[in-house]
């Protein structure tokens, strides 16, 4: 995952030697590459010559595909959920909080992002930064772009973003990697969302997602904070009024005479109470704040939730409930383990 600024983009940006021409395969293999590489030219004025010789290289992954095609939220809750939750992540999490607590502590002051959260979202994408994905990125938003048709359009963006953000931020093409889906870096953002929201955090004049972690903890806040992330407690007037953070999740006990017409239309925490469906917290503050009710299969049974705006924020990360409650119940536990730390 190098990340190249020294090197003019013109020349590390699709290097192929003259010699290696014979042998390079057909773009045509992908249907729609001489008119995608047509309409970057022409909207984007990029160079012709450049765009044949990457997608020159760039290789259909099977394995690509299989990947997209079997999410990992199709697994059972309990599965998917240890996956994350586990002793491993919360203790790196531990450690890289350590580490970058000036930076964690910063992002959430100027975005209002909790710390635990920001430090949650890049432990379940990366693990910190330890996994950031292996596949070759052009090969693997080329094979979605014209080989996935039920979303060939987004990745067609995502392919174009590609293209832009490597002219912008003067990298390798075929030398940078991250997740079958295309998403790079540290906190796996999509490039779209690279070009869009990521911050230079560390002030060293460049945005680097793919190796300064400091970049790319100030990127998810403000990533999370353009997605409407609402926050009552970093303000001097909140502090002292005596508001609180608003609630993210909180458990809750459901009425056996609940019927499913009634939990399925978001409503205030009274108008739920009304119905038989009661938060397991103190919920005070929050008595007029919308939420949702959703539910997670537990062995033999099912455990319910309500779930505010701020969760709702985190599914703009991911789209699936199983990503969002395993961000949250991660930042629970690392401020668990952190408290515990330090009272020792």
């Amino acid at each position: 995952m190098k990340l190249i600024y020294a090197i003019p983009l013109l020349v590390l940006f699709f290097a192929v030697h003259p010699a290696d021409a014979a042998t390079l395969p057909d773009t045509a293999e992908f249907s729609g590459i001489p008119g995608f590489i047509d309409e970057m030219v022409a909207k984007h004025k990029l160079k012709r010559a450049e765009l044949d010789r990457v997608f020159a290289h760039a290789q259909h992954v099977q394995a690509v595909i299989d990947a997209i095609s079997r999410p990992a939220t199709l697994k059972p809750w309990l599965e998917y959920r240890a996956a994350f939750i586990n002793p491993q992540r919360v203790r790196l999490g531990l450690e890289f909080w350590h580490k970058y607590q000036k930076s964690l502590r910063r992002a959430e002051q100027e975005y209002g992002v909790p710390q635990e959260i920001i430090l949650a979202v890049i432990g379940v994408e990366t693990i910190y930064g330890q996994d950031a994905g292996t596949f070759r990125t052009i090969d693997a938003l080329t094979t979605l772009a014209f080989d996935y048709p039920p979303r060939a359009a987004f990745f067609r963006s995502e392919l174009e973003n590609f293209l832009l953000l490597a002219r912008e931020q003067q990298f390798d093409l075929l030398a940078i990697r991250g997740s079958y889906a295309g998403a790079l870096g540290i906190p796996q953002f999509m490039p779209s969302s690279y070009r869009v929201y990521a911050v230079d955090f560390n002030g060293n004049n460049r945005i680097n997602l793919l190796r300064e972690a400091p970049d790319a903890i100030g990127s998810v806040a403000n990533y999370l904070k353009a997605y409407g992330w609402v926050d009552g407690a970093h303000t001097k007037s909140a502090h002292a009024k005596g508001v609180v953070a608003p609630p993210i999740a909180v458990r809750a006990q459901v009425s056996e005479k609940v019927c499913a017409g009634d939990i399925i239309t978001p409503r205030t925490i009274a108008a739920w109470s009304a119905v038989g469906i009661v938060p397991s917290e103190n919920l005070a503050d929050a008595h007029d704040e919308t939420a949702r009710l959703i539910d997670y299969t537990v062995g033999e049974g099912k455990e319910f939730w309500l779930v505010f705006n701020n969760f709702d924020v985190i599914t703009r990360y991911n789209n699936s409930d199983f990503y969002a409650m395993s961000v949250f119940q991660l930042a629970e536990a690392l401020k668990e383990a952190r408290n515990t730390s330090h009272a020792k």
